[in-house]
C-alpha cells in the first residue's frame, strides 16, 4: 500500500463536483422505498447506475434473485495485479417516507439553499452518487487505482438483504474474487462534539442482528372467566422482563479503542483496561461524544411489536411479540442464555432474522489511509473508530471473508445531526458536504 500521507494525483474536477449533486438528486427522485414486504423495485435506480458506469468504460453486471430487485456489480482494474481487491458497496433502496410529514417532498430531490432534500440523501444515495462521480472523473482523466476495486450497488439492504448482498455473496461470490476489505455507509461523517470539536467516526465494527419472535400459548376462553393460562398475560410478562433487563458491560477491542481516543480528546484521565474501569462513569464525562459508543457497550433487546386476540371478550389461545435484539461481537451465547431466562417456561422464542456481529482492525493500513484522507481535507478534524449499533451489507459480504469498514465521508455543519437524519423526517445533505465526500473518497481510493 502507498504511504497514506503521500501526495496523490490532482484532485477531482468541477464536473465531478457538479455531477455528485445531480446524481444524488436524480437517485432520490427514483422512489425505491422498501417496506420489507417484497414490493420494492430497485431496477430503475440500478439501470441509472449501470448506464453511468458503462459511460465510464466499465462493464456493469445486473443481477436479480427476484424480479425488479436489481443489483449492479462492476470491477475497476488496478495497477498492481498482486494487490488485494477492495469492495466499495452502497444500497439502492431506502426506507419509506410519508410526504405529509416533510417540509419538502421526500422524493423530489430538490436542491434548495445549498442543500439536497429527500429520502436517501444520507442513507445512502449520496454515497452511491459519490462513487459514480469519482469513477467517471477517473475515466475522464485516465486515473487507475492501485488495487482492483469492485463496485456493488445492492437491493434490499433496508430489509433482510436476501435479494441484495445476501444473494450476491451466496450466488455470485466469483464477482468479488480477491476482495479482502470493503467500505460502505455509516462512517466518516462530521460529528460535532461541542466546543468546536469535530470528530469523524469510522466504523470498525457492527453489533449483530437478533430480531426475535416470541410466542405464548394458553387456554382460549371467555373474557369474563378466571383463566390462569392467559397467553396475553404470559407474553406481556415476558416482554416486560425483557424491556426492564439491565445488560452487563461487554467491551470489544473496537469500543475500547473508541473510548481511549474519545477520553484523550476530552482530557479525561482514565485507564479503560483497568479491572475497576467504570464505563458508565466515563460515558457521563464524555458529553456529546458518548452518543457514539453508548449503544455498543452492551447487548440490547427492545420489544417492538405485539399481536394477540381478535375480540375484547375472548381470551386468545396464543399471543406473539417481536423483539429487536442487537449483540456485541462475542456476545451471542450470553444473549441466547439471557433470552431463555427472560422469556421463561411459558414463552418460546426464535430468530425472526439474525446476522453476525463484525469487527475490523483499527491498526490496518486501510484504516490509516481513511484517516489520512479525512485529515487532508479537514486538518482540524479528529478521526476516531467506533462500532455501529445496527448493521449494514458488510454482514453479508463478511461471508466471503471481506472485512468491512463504515466510510462514506460527509462534512456537515452544526445543526445537521447525521444520526437523526437516518430514517428521519426531512432527510437532507449539504452540497458542500457532498463535495467534501467526493474529494475524500477520490483521495482514499487512489491510496488504498
Amino acid at each position: 500500500m502507498a504511504d497514506p500521507a503521500a501526495e496523490p494525483a490532482p484532485g477531482v474536477d468541477q464536473q465531478a463536483l457538479d455531477e455528485v449533486v445531480r446524481f444524488t438528486s436524480d437517485l432520490i427522485r427514483i422512489d425505491t422505498s422498501n417496506a420489507g414486504d417484497g414490493a420494492c423495485r430497485e431496477r430503475p435506480a440500478a439501470e441509472y447506475v449501470a448506464e453511468h458506469l458503462a459511460a465510464a468504460g466499465l462493464e456493469p453486471t445486473l443481477l436479480e434473485r427476484a424480479k425488479g430487485r436489481t443489483n449492479v456489480v462492476a470491477r475497476i482494474e488496478g495497477t498492481d495485479p498482486g494487490a488485494d481487491a477492495l469492495l466499495v458497496h452502497g444500497h439502492l433502496d431506502v426506507v419509506p417516507a410519508e410526504p405529509s410529514d416533510w417540509s419538502v417532498h421526500p422524493f423530489s430531490g430538490e436542491v434548495r439553499d445549498g442543500v439536497v432534500w429527500g429520502r436517501g440523501a444520507v442513507d445512502m444515495k449520496n454515497m452511491d452518487a459519490m462513487v459514480l462521480s469519482v469513477v467517471r472523473h477517473w475515466a475522464r482523466t485516465g486515473v487507475r487505482p492501485r488495487r482492483d476495486i469492485v463496485l456493488a450497488f445492492t437491493a434490499d439492504e433496508e430489509a433482510s438483504a436476501d435479494d441484495g448482498s445476501g444473494f450476491l455473496a451466496d450466488r455470485h461470490a466469483g464477482l468479488f474474487a480477491g476482495c479482502t476489505e470493503g467500505v460502505s455507509e455509516s462512517g466518516a461523517f462530521t460529528f460535532h462534539a461541542g466546543g468546536g470539536m469535530q470528530l469523524y467516526p469510522i466504523a470498525a465494527g457492527e453489533r449483530g442482528t437478533a430480531w426475535l419472535r416470541l410466542t405464548a400459548q394458553g387456554r382460549a376462553g371467555h373474557g369474563s372467566k378466571v383463566n390462569p393460562d392467559n397467553a396475553v398475560t404470559r407474553i406481556a410478562a415476558a416482554v416486560a422482563r425483557i424491556g426492564a433487563h439491565s445488560w452487563p458491560v461487554r467491551l470489544t477491542p473496537t469500543v475500547r479503542a473508541a473510548l481511549r481516543e474519545l477520553a484523550a480528546l476530552r482530557a479525561v484521565d482514565v485507564d479503560v483496561e483497568a479491572p475497576d474501569f467504570d464505563v458508565d462513569a466515563l460515558l457521563g464525562a464524555l458529553g456529546p461524544c458518548a452518543k457514539l459508543v453508548e449503544p455498543t457497550v452492551r447487548n440490547s433487546a427492545n420489544p417492538t411489536m405485539l399481536t394477540a386476540g381478535y375480540k375484547v371478550n375472548v381470551i386468545p389461545g396464543s399471543a406473539v411479540a417481536y423483539v429487536d435484539g442487537r449483540v456485541v461481537p462475542g456476545g451471542e451465547a450470553e444473549f441466547r442464555t439471557t433470552m431463555d431466562e427472560l422469556t421463561g417456561p411459558d414463552v418460546s422464542w426464535e430468530y425472526h432474522h439474525g446476522e453476525v456481529a463484525l469487527q475490523a482492525p483499527v491498526d490496518s493500513l486501510t484504516y490509516a489511509a481513511m484517516r489520512a484522507a479525512i485529515e487532508r481535507f479537514d486538518p482540524d478534524g479528529h478521526v476516531v473508530p467506533y462500532c455501529m449499533s445496527g448493521g449494514t451489507d458488510a454482514k453479508q459480504f463478511s461471508r466471503l471473508g471481506i472485512t468491512g469498514y463504515g466510510f462514506s465521508p460527509l462534512k456537515l455543519p452544526e445543526g445537521f445531526d447525521y444520526q437523526a437524519l437516518f430514517h428521519g423526517v426531512d432527510e437532507r445533505v449539504p452540497v458542500e458536504g457532498l463535495h467534501f465526500g467526493v474529494r475524500v473518497l477520490d483521495h482514499f481510493l487512489r491510496l488504498a
